[in-house]
């Protein structure tokens, strides 16, 4: 009799524990994205590379001072000692570029979009850039932070005397935010590094004092960080410059505490909401729709996350902005390149590597704050990340690349800058009628480049990001994404993976969990689907649906908490 009434009561306890997780026992509805939903659930010819493995040959490779051969090394010391008193490296945007190294321009003129976007890289792979064969690299690059002009951010270029020689510094918006985003990105990945609270703090001020100025008004081509105000000049107006601050100033909230930063945050996100169309400019967009995420969970604000997420897949369509910038979706010739990120015009549509790693930045970890979103990110992901190796040169076919004959110059880590519908720009002969091509408009921007700065280091710096994030499963084409790996300056979290099955057939999944005795915890189901593991199961995922699961401890209790699900005090879904 005791017996019984104890059943019954452990019955009792969980069928209201499960209640409690799902009310009404529904799945999350999912939310439809019209861009992605045109691109094949499983695209053709389909190959996941191993990005993990290509982001660590990569800092292998262009971290070497002492590589000898043709155009190397690809990094060399710059020690003009701008802004602060030490040494800092240079890494060369493409291959060969005749701007650069340590023997032209006083060796001072190296982007903070190559160094920043390796490091972060590195980072993510678990790559120690603090101490690497003597180096500090993420003390060096702190030259970035332009003091000595009065700005007090992190920019493209360590000073105003060599930017004119490239794109983006003082005049060009994206170019002076996103080097931000990056430092605090690294920021919190090598979080003690000397002299980097006083960086982020600095930038937190500026950026808020420029939100606070702006008002709502975001429409201008950049913002004059000293003089405190926004300038429009021949570039396009960037109006999404507000999804970089808002990131930024979130982010500021998160590590410092101070209200100021995240008033400054819901202000940025609703200048970019005001807007009434698509002001999608480079990359920062997609960080807009991750901030407001985040901030509709954690704050309970209800922003509209869709509209930005529509915005940044659809793509620009101002005839005074950058018209046809979006999300790719499309099959050139014989290849599915749906996915990538850059410029769709019809003729001279042009998906580019780095766009693309940096897309899947923001919106892998956005759908642990709304899992609505799930099954859209994870199909995009999908097709992203098998369109993307198509521009590295050993991993698409010679007749579809401009530089066959030079390949090994890139020791199959550095990629072409992207992949072209066809080739618009050369238009070379062997390649008249050919599609896709890879490709990259390094020899356009001066008349002294050489060919080989088709292959861009920039871009391919950016690896790390699809390689912390994508792991294969045992099934072909169901990737495991980490929904952790990209989510800076959030609360400690339960290890969390996006699972998109493809197929129009059930798949059984074999699941390695992170350590023993763990439970899994279904986002998108509210239920348990598996209990007590010892680090192998296995695991069902119906025909074109979604798995959001969460490692949480073996007989952990679950409560409510503030619209939230908490675990020993850790949000497990919200």
């Amino acid at each position: 009799m005791i017996k019984n009434i104890f059943k019954l009561i452990v019955i009792t306890t969980v069928i209201f524990f499960l209640s409690s997780c799902n009310k009404n026992n529904d799945k999350v509805a999912q939310i439809t994205i019209s861009k992605i939903a045109t691109m094949p659930n499983m695209p053709e010819p389909y190959k996941m590379i191993d990005w993990k493995q290509k982001a660590k040959n990569f800092d292998n490779v262009v971290f070497d001072f002492d590589a000898e051969g043709d155009f190397l090394p690809f990094i060399w010391i710059d020690d003009a000692r701008r802004n602060i008193d030490q040494q800092t490296f240079g890494i060369y945007t493409a291959i060969g570029d005749s701007r650069q190294g340590k023997n032209n321009n006083n060796g001072e003129f190296h982007e903070s979009l190559a160094a920043l976007g390796a490091l972060l890289s590195a980072g993510l792979v678990d790559i120690d850039k603090e101490n690497q064969d003597g180096y500090n690299y993420v003390k060096m690059v702190q030259n970035y932070f332009n003091s000595d002009n009065g700005w007090n951010i992190v920019m493209n270029n360590t000073n105003p005397e060599v930017a004119a020689l490239g794109g983006g510094y003082g005049r060009d918006w994206w170019y002076d935010v996103f080097p931000n985003v990056l430092y605090y990105a690294v920021s919190d990945i090598f979080p003690e590094v000397d002299n980097s609270e006083h960086i982020l703090r600095s930038i937190a001020e500026q950026f808020y004092k420029a939100d606070s100025i702006l008002d709502g008004n975001y429409n201008y081509s950049y913002f004059d960080y000293a003089a405190m105000k926004g300038i429009n000049n021949h570039i396009p107006q960037q109006q999404d410059a507000a999804a970089g601050h808002a990131y930024v100033l979130y982010s500021a909230y998160n590590r410092f505490g101070d209200e100021r930063y995240l008033r400054g945050a819901m202000s940025a996100i609703e200048a970019l909401l005001s807007q009434t169309e698509s002001r999608y400019y480079e990359v920062l967009m997609p960080f807009g729709a991750y901030t407001a995420a985040r901030l509709n969970a954690e704050q309970g604000t209800n922003y509209d996350i869709s509209k930005i997420i529509n915005w940044t897949f659809d793509g620009c369509k101002a005839d005074d902005g950058r018209k046809e910038w979006g999300v790719i979706s499309d099959r050139w010739g014989n290849y599915d390149v749906h996915g990538l990120q850059g410029s769709m015009k019809d003729g001279d549509a042009f998906g580019f590597l780095m766009n693309t790693f940096c897309l899947a930045w923001p919106t892998i970890p956005m759908v642990r704050y709304n899992p609505k979103y799930a099954k859209a990110m994870g199909k995009w992901m999908l097709n992203a990340a098998n369109a993307a190796r198509l521009c590295y040169p050993y991993h698409i076919a010679d007749e579809l690349q401009w530089l066959p004959n030079k390949k090994s110059i890139t020791r199959n880590v550095i990629a072409y800058e992207g992949l072209k519908r066809e080739d618009s720009f050369y238009k070379k002969k062997e390649l008249i009628g050919i599609s896709p091509v890879a490709i990259g408009d390094g020899p356009r921007w001066t008349d002294t480049q050489p060919e080989e700065s088709m292959f861009s280091i920039y871009g391919s710096g950016y690896a790390g990001i699809f390689g912390s994030i994508i792991e294969k499963s045992n099934v072909a084409g169901i990737l495991k994404l980490n929904c952790n790996a990209t989510d800076f300056y959030s609360e400690k979290a339960y290890p969390t993976y996006l699972y998109y099955n493809p197929y129009n057939e059930k798949k059984t999944v074999r699941y390695n969990a992170s350590k023993n005795n763990v439970d899994l915890y279904d986002i998108i189901t509210k239920s348990i689907i598996a209990t007590n593991i010892n680090k192998d199961t296995e695991f069902d995922i119906n025909p074109d649906d979604v798995r959001l699961l969460v490692e949480i401890p073996t007989g952990v209790t679950l409560h409510h908490q503030n619209n939230k699900i908490i675990a020993e005090g850790r949000v497990v879904c919200y």
